[in-house]
């Protein structure tokens, strides 16, 4: 009798994995700046993330998880519409209208570049209307809609607000908060870098802080279920820190990341994520909550004298065609569902989940998406996502970092310079610091590679550079 007792409390405590739809609340997290080993659980060897930490035992972790771009705005677009950024046209990052926003694009749009050889497209300005957002989507299932922090996808008009969100907390066109301590204003700012629905509250608050009461206000104030789309500002320059934690790291030992500020930065994050954590525990609203926590791109290196963080183990940084400035820590939890203290190796991208969650939601129609469902490998680890990845960045950045397309294929990656440069090829698998060019080694793989990267630049019409 007590083995048959303690057969059926665990057949219990198993994961409820059921192909029905399910109805359930949900906050993800899309942290902008935030590197692939900024966490703990994802190897820093400087920044304490305790309940970021917590969250990634109690959930599934994913290694090999990628940014729609190795910048932010094409990243978000991708988020909140599923498409790639070759397809929404917003392949770079918008500038605030005080910085010369240049509005809508055409296809027909080039930019001369003064002394270099090629004319590249223009940046689509802003997320259009006709683009259905995640928000739009859950709107037909009866959520309500939260965004808070940072937009970043178009200026008035084309605010959360206007795309499917009931409440939106600190999104316009800023790219970052002029200050991250209230009331969040630089000094002689104009009006333009306000940011929107976040008016003073107490002198010198962390602008994180503030985030992480009014996502702790809203769920407070739902009586049914809710999407939350927390965007912080954070960790993304002014690297800012509040100055109990600044003085924390500036007292502890170093590693290869040794940013005090910036640590104060991540650890302040990881304080406001352990807050939204702890109430919907308190609510009761922990099993019934998936939290997706991912972020837009690498991390920043800003002064390579002082850099701001260093992405262990990879090449390069935010900005950068490499698997630093692309490759980005994910976590997802949702008890007895997701498959809990797992780690995943299985590629993943930004576009994945508007389909995984409309699949949990059972929508039958999952089609019209450049990602696809995690649903099968979110209750099985190992479980593959059997596709290629590809990115479009057809502009030039800094002086070295001339227009590009990538394309990663089981573990190879190639990277296809439009300038004419020689392409880059890299097994990841054996060389995962992007260390030998396998190129003229593996001339059959790459043409193979280009060719995929040629079909793929025509289905998703592709605006590509021209030589002058």
């Amino acid at each position: 009798m007590n083995r048959l007792i303690l057969y059926f409390l665990v057949f219990l405590s198993l994961p409820a994995f059921s192909q029905e739809k399910e109805d359930f609340n949900i906050l993800l997290i899309h942290v902008d700046d935030l590197g692939s080993t900024d966490l703990g659980v994802f190897g820093s060897d400087f920044y304490d993330t305790p309940n970021l930490d917590r969250l990634a035992a109690e959930g599934m972790l994913f290694t090999q998880s990628y940014s729609a771009a190795a910048i932010c705005s094409p990243s978000r677009a991708a988020l909140l519409t599923g498409k790639y950024p070759a397809r929404t046209g917003i392949t770079d990052w918008i500038r605030a209208k005080f910085q010369g926003g240049s509005g809508m694009a055409l296809p027909t749009d080039l930019e001369e570049n003064d002394g270099q050889k090629l004319r590249t497209p223009k940046n689509q300005g802003f997320l259009p209307l006709e683009e259905v957002t995640l928000a739009e989507r859950l709107k037909e299932y009866g959520y309500t809609n939260l965004h808070v922090g940072k937009w970043h996808l178009g200026e008035e008009g084309n605010h959360p607000e206007d795309q499917g969100f009931d409440v939106n907390i600190g999104g316009n066109d800023l790219g970052q908060p002029p200050s991250y301590f209230d009331p969040y204003l630089a000094k002689n700012a104009s009006k333009d870098y306000v940011l929107k629905n976040v008016p003073p509250r107490k002198e010198g608050e962390f602008l994180t802080d503030r985030e992480g009461d009014e996502i702790v206000n809203f769920i407070q104030n739902q009586q049914e279920r809710f999407f939350i789309h927390w965007a912080p500002y954070a960790v993304h320059t002014p690297i800012m820190g509040p100055s109990d934690l600044v003085d924390k790291y500036k007292a502890k030992t170093p590693g290869i990341q040794k940013n005090p500020t910036y640590a104060a930065l991540v650890e302040n994050l990881d304080q406001n994520v352990g807050k939204v954590l702890k109430e919907l525990d308190r609510l009761g609203l922990r099993e019934n909550t998936l939290i997706i926590f991912t972020s837009d791109n690498g991390g920043l290196i800003g002064n390579p004298q002082n850099p701001v963080t260093i992405n262990l183990g990879l090449r390069s940084y935010k900005g950068y065609p490499y698997e630093g400035g692309i490759r980005i820590p994910t976590i997802v939890r949702w008890p007895f569902k997701v498959a809990a203290g797992e780690v995943s190796a299985t590629p993943i991208m930004t576009m994945d989940w508007i389909p995984t969650i409309l699949d949990y939601l059972g929508e039958p129609e999952l089609e019209g998406f450049d990602g696809q469902s995690l649903r099968a490998v979110l209750e099985n680890p190992e479980e593959e996502v059997g596709r290629d990845l590809f990115w479009h960045f057809p502009h030039y950045r800094t002086p070295d970092v001339v227009p590009y397309s990538i394309v990663r294929s089981g573990d190879y990656k190639m990277i296809h310079y439009f300038d004419g440069s020689e392409a880059e090829l890299y097994d990841l698998s054996n060389d995962p610091l992007e260390e030998k060019n396998l190129a003229k080694q593996l001339p059959f793989i790459a043409s193979q590679l280009k060719t995929k990267l040629e079909n793929w630049w025509k289905e998703t019409d592709a605006r590509l550079p021209e030589v002058k």
